[in-house]
């Protein structure tokens, strides 16, 4: 072992398998959490300087959606797998098995970024037209997505070093990173959609510059603190060559991950689908759905990220008190969070169509009742996401995949279609609290299986 691995080790434990669970959750989430909600912030903000322009833009920034996420849950889903491969590795205190994982899940988003800058450059419009026959829908989706797909270096770059840094519990540097590159996007979007302090108004595709901007900002910093700060692990990649086995054993956790994540493109697809055969009005209050309940959702993703590596590490530890004291806290603070947003959309979802996103009184009709029978949904959502990670951190995230694709899939999509046909419009939005009452059954019956065989012995 190296000097500077020996030097490290018990900064590791101390914060990772000694540290008060309440402190070390908090410690590790917080700063996540802050920067996902200015991330939840920036998309707001994105979409509110769209809708000045027109609605015709805004839906199509709202039907560009599920490519978005698909290029989010690659990224995110192979960072899963890198996060919990190099926090157990870290746990067992094998650091060439940590410093193999970070490598190979930095080239593992690079091969990404290309294949979508190919496939995004070629075929941006065709999934427009696939959609709609708006010719201005079409015309500015296809510049969105198109300077979106070709740059997703940015994306997928930024999610890659955002989790080494996770991984080794320096979550503050994401805060950092996260912050800084959502700033800078709310600060371009006016300047370059409309064309301030002389340059070309660049409509819809100055949002998609000015987000691509933000995120080659996070890049660069991150790059610059895993390098300076995180020496937990060696990220250099001279003479490297692809290591088979760890690539394996990321998709292992990773793959089941990235599908759970891509059945929400699947889903917002055929939900958009489903919605343009009423009016594109319904497309863009689903899209606008989606910024909105980001605000909530965000700050429980960040909690998740914090939440992982600790217990991954304590799994490797072979801690079974800390991982369950971990859970219970974060099922707690989901909750609480998501009891927030059902408040807000409850009260409020007239208030911020009609003063974040200029909704029209067609769209203040359609988008008052679906906020608020979505956000009922609120009400289970919580506790679903938190123990879909507490399968990823132990290893099986084909546990998370078999509630995500009950839920999309099985039901919203086939309840929505059947809703649509028989009872109209305003019965669609009931698929989703629907859906989420099968996630919460059946998260919990896996939830108790895995107790069973992974965690009771420990």
């Amino acid at each position: 072992m190296s000097e500077l691995q020996s030097k490290s080790v018990p900064a590791r434990e101390n914060k990772m398998g000694t540290m008060p669970v309440p402190r070390l959750l908090v410690s590790m989430s917080l700063p996540m959490m802050i920067s996902m909600l200015v991330q939840a912030l920036y998309n707001i903000v994105d979409s509110m300087f769209v809708a000045k322009l027109n609605e015709d833009a805004l839906t199509a920034v709202s039907l560009a959606f599920p490519i978005q996420t698909l290029m989010i849950a690659i990224a995110s889903g192979t960072g899963v797998g890198i996060n919990a491969l190099l926090s157990r590795n870290l746990g067992e205190k094998n650091y060439e098995g940590a410093d193999m994982a970070a490598k190979n899940g930095l080239f593992l988003g690079i091969v990404s970024c290309m294949v979508f800058a190919v496939v995004g450059g070629f075929g941006s419009h065709l999934f427009f037209a696939m959609q709609t026959g708006n010719e201005t829908i079409v015309t500015y989706g296809t510049q969105y997505l198109s300077i979106i797909s070709i740059c997703s270096a940015g994306i997928f770059l930024q999610i890659t070093f955002e989790r080494l840094m996770q991984s080794t519990g320096k979550t503050i540097y994401n805060m950092i990173t996260q912050g800084t590159g959502a700033i800078i996007n709310i600060i371009l979007d006016p300047i370059l959609i409309f064309g301030l302090f002389g340059l070309p108004r660049m409509e819809v595709a100055g949002a998609a510059l000015a987000t691509i901007i933000g995120q080659f900002a996070a890049v660069l910093m991150s790059v610059y603190f895993t390098i300076t700060k995180n020496k937990e692990i060696n990220i250099s990649l001279r003479g490297f060559r692809p290591h088979l086995r760890t690539i394996a054993v990321i998709y292992e956790v990773g793959v089941p991950s990235i599908i759970m994540q891509a059945i929400g493109s699947v889903m917002t697809f055929g939900m958009n689908k489903i919605l343009l055969m009423f009016s594109s009005t319904a497309a863009a209050v689903f899209g606008v759905y989606f910024k909105l309940q980001s605000f909530i959702f965000m700050p429980v993703f960040g909690l998740n990220n914090g939440m992982i590596p600790i217990i991954a590490f304590n799994y490797g530890a072979r801690d079974r008190k800390r991982i369950v004291q971990t859970m219970k806290l974060s099922i707690l603070i989901a909750i609480i969070i998501m009891m927030f947003g059902l408040a807000v959309f409850q009260f409020m979802p007239g208030f911020l169509l009609a003063n974040l996103f200029d909704a029209s009184e067609n769209m203040l009709a359609i988008g008052v009742p679906a906020l608020r029978i979505i956000s009922l949904s609120f009400l289970f959502a919580g506790y679903c996401i938190i123990i879909g990670s507490v399968f990823q951190a132990l290893g099986n995230a084909v546990y998370s995949l078999i509630v995500s694709a009950a839920r999309q899939l099985i039901v919203i999509l086939p309840a929505a279609y059947i809703f649509a046909r028989v009872f109209g419009l305003d019965m669609v939005w009931w698929s989703i609290p629907i859906a989420e009452i099968v996630s919460l059954t059946l998260s919990t019956i896996l939830l108790k299986r895995i107790y069973r065989l992974k965690l009771k012995d420990l």
